[in-house]
């Protein structure tokens, strides 16, 4: 068979600039390099097979991209759109997937302080939003709306009247003084307090549930119900040696 002739390529000057910059570029993709390349061998007058040696691509690679320049210019040397997979999920089942993380567990009936990827899974498969649904499907939906419901970020409403001297108090102890006076090497600041993680205790603020780039907040301030502590020391005092 007869080959076909070579495509005639003359770019522009403002072109010709373009080419040079993606062909010697340190920044530009390889793939973007060698096609630029391709058509600078081009405007030279030089034969497909010349250039298919001197840059090392086949020459059917070659042949495409000269002609792809020839024909659509600077546009025709990128990927054209392809259509790729077809979706498996509908965008209503991702929405109704990523519904939920934006709420508390316990608004949905289910027995957990927070969300995670496995268990939005399993919650869409029992709800019966999708037949099948994994972990790393429902995590990758999560990140493209920036929500981490796992993620939780404490805050507090200090409403104590004499919070500042007391924590001035503290803040002193922290930086080695108290009462104005620099604690000596042979002192030491000890503190104590009471195991909290067996208190009966329920929280005095509710817990925001978290949203698009922001993590669930959850509140300090708790109120005991009813159970006795006992403290082992004071929060902050001095040992003389």
């Amino acid at each position: 068979m007869p080959v076909a002739p070579a495509r005639p390529v003359a770019p522009t000057a403002a072109e010709r600039q373009r080419l040079k910059k993606m062909a010697y570029g340190h920044k530009t993709e390889h793939r973007l390099r060698l096609r630029a390349q391709v058509v600078l061998h081009a405007a030279r007058g030089r034969s497909n097979a010349r250039i298919a040696r001197e840059t090392g691509l086949h020459l059917d690679t070659v042949r495409t991209w000269r002609g792809r320049f020839a024909e659509h210019g600077l546009p025709g040397l990128t990927d054209r759109k392809r259509a790729g997979r077809p979706r498996v999920f509908t965008v209503l089942q991702t929405a109704q997937v990523t519904a939920p993380a934006c709420q508390l567990p316990a608004e949905s009936g289910v027995p957990l302080a927070r969300w995670s990827a496995p268990e939005l899974a399993r919650e869409t498969i029992e709800r019966g939003i999708a037949a099948f649904m994994s972990a790393s499907t429902v995590r990758r939906w999560l990140a493209e709306d920036a929500l981490k419901p796992w993620q939780y970020r404490s805050w507090i409403f200090i409403t104590d009247p004499q919070f500042r001297p007391k924590a001035e108090r503290v803040l002193d102890l922290y930086a080695r003084t108290f009462d104005g006076v620099g604690l000596g090497a042979d002192e030491y600041v000890v503190s104590s307090d009471e195991k909290t993680s067996i208190q009966a205790r329920c929280r005095c603020h509710p817990t925001l549930a978290p949203g698009q780039a922001r993590a669930m907040r959850v509140n300090h301030t708790y109120g005991r119900g009813g159970a006795l502590a006992y403290l082992a020391g004071e929060s902050s005092f001095r040992l003389a040696a």
